[in-house]
């Protein structure tokens, strides 16, 4: 599996790569690349998507994805609508090639070498973990190549001790997609996350991959580990439970604005996927506040 796209490769000489990002908007393109990645989120809010996850994201977001997993941190509408907004990441790239396979197989890697096989399906850093990560971090962008180093150890440490981690995707899931695959689905995911707010019909979408609807709803399934119908739903839903969580808008108008055409459809798919009603779910975050 190659890469579909290069963000910031590692050069042959060296054993890691880091970088801080601050933009308008975060990258919206849909892609994957054989580093690993440590993405760290000092700014923006958004949508992630690892694998076949979608979740939203705040401005303290931290997630290591494994070599070729699919991601794309996708910003909220407002920092393409308005000017004076910006996103910030510290992105780490690194490859297993700088521990070589003779090290990364001793007893004492052992811990490490489970994580980096949890990273294939993508692990969220939560809690104590992450804040003591994130001062490693924003020091490695000043410290010398081999400090870097030993602080990218200290970190695989810190997180395979950690139990404040979570696995993004489910035990099972499958990395389907190729490098022949990456421009089409870049194409259907921009789409979708243009359009989610309106109907999207299934035969648009498979023209713009220039396939047969039943052709698309097969590849877009072996791609996805979902069907394109649940895909959608679950994007909605998603962006949903943010507006429930972020405002006072109304419910009703809150449908209307992820894409649903009726009060009653979006009450049953939203009860479908979180297990609650949304006026529920709300009650329930504000009691956590």
């Amino acid at each position: 599996m190659k890469s579909a796209v290069s963000k910031f490769p590692i050069p042959t000489t060296k054993c890691l790569k880091i970088k801080q990002l601050i933009e308008p908007h975060f990258d919206p393109t849909w892609h994957f690349h054989p580093e690993y990645q440590l993405a760290c989120v000092f700014e923006g809010t958004g949508t992630r998507y690892v694998g076949d996850n979608i979740s939203q994201f705040d401005s303290d977001d931290m997630v290591l994805t494994g070599a070729n997993l699919p991601h794309v941190w996708r910003s909220d509408d407002k920092y393409f609508e308005k000017k004076g907004l910006s996103t910030k990441v510290i992105v780490t790239y690194f490859s297993l090639d700088f521990m070589g396979p003779i090290f990364l197989n001793k007893d004492e890697m052992a811990r490490i070498k489970k994580l980096l096989q949890s990273a294939d399906r993508g692990v969220e850093v939560k809690g104590n973990t992450k804040q003591t990560i994130r001062k490693i971090v924003k020091k490695m962008l000043h410290q010398q190549d081999f400090e870097k180093v030993l602080s990218l150890l200290l970190i695989l440490h810190l997180l395979s001790k950690s139990k404040e981690l979570h696995i993004i995707n489910k035990q099972g899931y499958i990395n389907r997609v190729s490098d022949s695959d990456s421009k089409r689905m870049q194409l259907i995911h921009s789409y979708i996350l243009n359009n989610y707010k309106r109907e999207i019909r299934l035969g648009d979408v498979a023209s713009l991959a220039n396939m047969a609807p039943n052709s698309f709803s097969r590849y877009f399934k072996s791609r996805t580990n979902k069907s394109f119908t649940e895909f959608i739903a679950e994007l909605r839903i998603s962006m949903a439970c943010k507006l429930l969580k972020s405002n006072n808008q109304a419910i009703l108008d809150i449908a209307f604005d992820c894409g649903y055409q009726t009060l009653s459809n979006f009450n049953r798919k939203f009860k479908e996927i979180t297990g609650t009603n949304p006026k529920s779910y709300r009650k329930n975050y504000l009691k956590i506040l």
